[in-house]
């Protein structure tokens, strides 16, 4: 019989009721953006990146991006950073911080600075770095013998070790394509899981995402470990088509979830039933409130004004009016101003 599209996934000791997931998005995959995605049925979720070189400095910044939804069944703590010793240090601080049930390592990030540390899409250039730092984490993991924190609050005991999974891109540039390589690597150091952006780091996001390769990739494990593809995942229909085509254990989508949490409900609607609805436009805005709401109590009212901008012009995309509606959201400072701006709706 064949699996269905939408099913079940297993990170190592983490058992996962479904397979569409948010990826690790800087600047907007914070608690406030996960926890609206769960409400619309995100299966996982991952943290904004977190610096391993900032958080063993104790930022009071990193210690916020790695706080967990109240509604987040499961979640996961992203890190990047270029020295397995502080990678080493790091996940230890993210076992004893939080009650995420999974960390990922960042081995994908095309921004210059965070190549510049050694990390980030650096790696894919350097199997033999990845494999040291995927190696550190795991082994972090597994000897881990602090406390932890439980969804509750609780500080409990550590027992079950958390699996440590890694999110890379195709290679460094067209000459230089190194997925096979950079998985054998990430397999070898004890990996429960791989993310494969089908892109390059000098094609950043442009262009199209190579799918051909996520399912090379898939056929390349054979079953070692799951392999989730990212890329390109705008709509119910593509999400359909790259479990389809290229046989991967689940899709993460990025952009495509932005300003459109309701992505996972329609995905799973689409895989499960083969149709979906549109979400009313009420619905949308509401749904940016409910955000605006949850971004106040961590930032503070004004900073969560201003960052709800972009969130708010993401939201209001192919709505009747929305280049005037936009003109208006990027100028708001209060919730009031983003209430007289949507009264209509």
């Amino acid at each position: 019989m064949m699996k269905s599209l939408y099913h079940p996934v297993k990170i190592g000791s983490l058992s996962l009721d479904g397979n569409l997931f948010l990826a690790p998005v800087a600047g907007y995959s914070d608690r406030a953006f996960r926890s609206v995605c769960a409400d619309y049925g995100a299966d996982f979720a991952y943290t904004e990146m977190v610096s391993a070189e900032a958080l063993t400095r104790g930022s009071e910044k990193t210690e916020e991006i790695m706080l967990r939804a109240p509604n987040e069944s499961h979640y996961a703590v992203q890190i990047f950073g270029g020295v397995p010793e502080t990678m080493a240090n790091a996940a230890r601080l993210v076992l004893e911080r939080t009650s995420t049930e999974c960390i990922d390592i960042n081995g994908g990030c095309p921004v210059p600075k965070i190549i510049k540390s050694g990390a980030g899409s650096t790696l894919t250039k350097d199997p033999d770095k990845l494999y040291s730092i995927v190696k550190a984490a795991v082994e972090a993991s597994k000897n881990y013998d602090g406390k932890r924190i439980d969804r509750g609050g609780n500080v409990v005991p550590y027992t079950e070790c958390v699996p440590v999974t890694v999110k890379v891109r195709s290679g460094w540039d067209a000459e230089h394509i190194t997925w096979k390589e950079t998985a054998e690597a990430a397999i070898a150091a004890g990996a429960s899981a791989i993310t494969l952006h089908g892109r390059t780091r000098a094609q950043g996001y442009e262009g199209k995402a190579d799918w051909g390769i996520l399912k090379e990739l898939v056929s390349f494990v054979a079953g070692r470990i799951p392999v989730f593809g990212s890329g390109d995942a705008f709509s119910p229909e593509s999400a359909k088509e790259m479990l389809e085509t290229t046989g991967c254990d689940a899709v993460m989508f990025a952009r495509g979830a932005m300003g459109n949490p309701f992505i996972f409900k329609k995905t799973h609607d689409f895989l499960t039933t083969g149709s979906y609805s549109e979400i009313p436009v009420e619905k949308r805005i509401a749904t940016g409130f409910a955000e605006l709401e949850l971004l106040i109590q961590d930032k503070g009212d004004l900073v969560a004004c201003r960052e709800a901008r972009k969130r708010f012009c993401a939201y209001t995309k192919g709505i009747e009016g929305s280049a005037q509606l936009r003109k208006q959201i990027v100028m708001a400072n209060s919730v009031e101003e983003y209430k007289k701006i949507f009264s209509q709706y």
